[in-house]
């Protein structure tokens, strides 16, 4: 294969030392916390709402509330440049979202949670206030169970530069291509009226190795391995909390250069592919930090590679620092995590990713991302039939995605 992966390094000048941050108060989070969700579009909404009476900001913020948020029927009052919002999401970050976006809004002095809007004054409004839903089609707003942001096999799209991996190539280029795209979301759904979400994943993951190779006919790097993916998730989220049930294949073929240049793995080339369910669970423990954990079922594998039945994984993200880039209406935040891993077909040996980076965004906590980061892996290979060989090895990247 000639065609030429470009290397890219990504100098990360500064990296801050993460310390975890406190528990903080479980009442004050709502409102105390929202600005950290959300950078709101209130930069472009006109100045002059500073001097606006009431009627005309609160029909201004409904109009605009309507237009973004329209399926949580979010309801307005306005009194001396207050606002007080009624019924908002269950979901926290969601609610902290809608939050935001009102807060940051020219001549808005402060913004109050409130409970339900009295059934005579909601007559009243019913006729300009966009009637509740049910459910909406392709929600584009986030996704209802956050990327595992340093697991190797996330769904996203990224590059990076590898080095020291014993069984790829001590020099190597990973490539990932792969979308969550979220079909229909109902909300109000059990007892605690959470969102619940399916869609549809699918993925792929590559690795380019251009060390160490016979370079036949000037060729420059190999691809060594190339797995695929496709899942179904289920998401339901409330609160700080968010849930994922999913069902996955993933099927794995070593790359042609790499056959060529290594013809005695004709006679081995072994299909590890399977399918498999998992449930996670994740929790949103302050506005800096998350953990999560989920258990996951081998249904099926091929008999050319058998796999036992059984994995966990589990990990934590660190958030702080976030702040708003004004001048170009992003928000960026460090960002520190750790993913571990252990399968029932690897003896239940630890394998474990580390990730640090930088990421920026449109919109805080929610929205479509870029990260520049730093990994190191230690642990087992994750591409095809190499998956049950140890490796260590670091990538600078970055990625893009949710």
């Amino acid at each position: 294969m000639r065609n030429i992966y470009f290397l890219f390094g990504l100098a990360l000048s500064s990296l801050y030392a993460f310390t975890l941050v406190g528990e903080e108060k479980a009442e004050e989070d709502l409102v105390a916390d929202a600005d950290f969700f959300l950078l709101s579009r209130g930069e472009s909404v006109p100045n002059d709402l500073d001097g606006a009476p009431d009627h005309y900001l609160e029909g201004y913020i409904q109009a605009l509330l309507d237009m973004h948020f329209y399926e949580h029927r979010v309801i307005v009052k306005v009194k001396k440049h207050k606002v007080y919002l009624y019924n908002l999401p269950k979901n926290e970050m969601l609610a902290n979202s809608i939050i935001s976006f009102v807060k940051d809004m020219p001549g808005v002095k402060s913004v109050e949670v409130m409970g339900e809007l009295p059934r005579e004054e909601l007559e009243k409004r019913e006729k300009y206030i966009t009637s509740s839903v049910g459910g909406v089609w392709f929600p584009q707003s986030t996704v209802l169970f956050p990327p595992l942001v340093a697991d190797p096999r996330q769904v996203v799209y990224s590059a990076a530069y590898r080095f020291g991996d014993r069984v790829i190539g001590t020099q190597a280029i990973a490539v990932s291509l792969g979308d969550d795209f979220p079909i229909f979301r109902w909300r109000n759904v059990g007892r605690w009226h959470g969102d619940l979400q399916i869609g549809i994943e699918a993925g792929i993951w590559s690795v380019f190795n251009f060390k160490d190779i016979h370079k036949k006919n000037g060729q420059y790097c190999e691809l060594v391995n190339t797995d695929y993916y496709l899942g179904l998730p289920l998401t339901y989220a409330f609160d700080r909390w968010a849930f994922r049930f999913r069902i996955y294949h993933v099927s794995s073929h070593l790359g042609d250069e790499f056959l060529v240049n290594h013809p005695q793995f004709l006679a081995k080339r072994k299909n590890p592919s399977y399918e498999a369910i998992d449930f996670f669970t994740s929790y949103q423990f302050t506005k800096h930090f998350r953990g999560y954990f989920g258990p996951g079922l081998i249904l099926h594998s091929d008999k050319t590679f058998p796999m036992d039945h059984f994995y966990v994984q589990y990990g934590a993200e660190l958030r702080i620092w976030g702040q708003k880039l004004n001048y170009h209406r992003l928000y960026g935040t460090p960002f520190f995590a750790v993913h571990i891993e252990n399968w029932q077909v690897r003896h239940w040996a630890f394998d474990v990713t580390a990730k640090i980076g930088y990421e920026i965004s449109k919109l805080a906590g929610i929205g479509r991302k870029m990260r520049v980061y730093l990994t190191y892996h230690h642990g087992f290979s994750y591409e095809g039939q190499f998956f049950k060989k140890r490796t260590d090895y670091g990538e600078v990247g970055f990625s893009w995605g949710f």
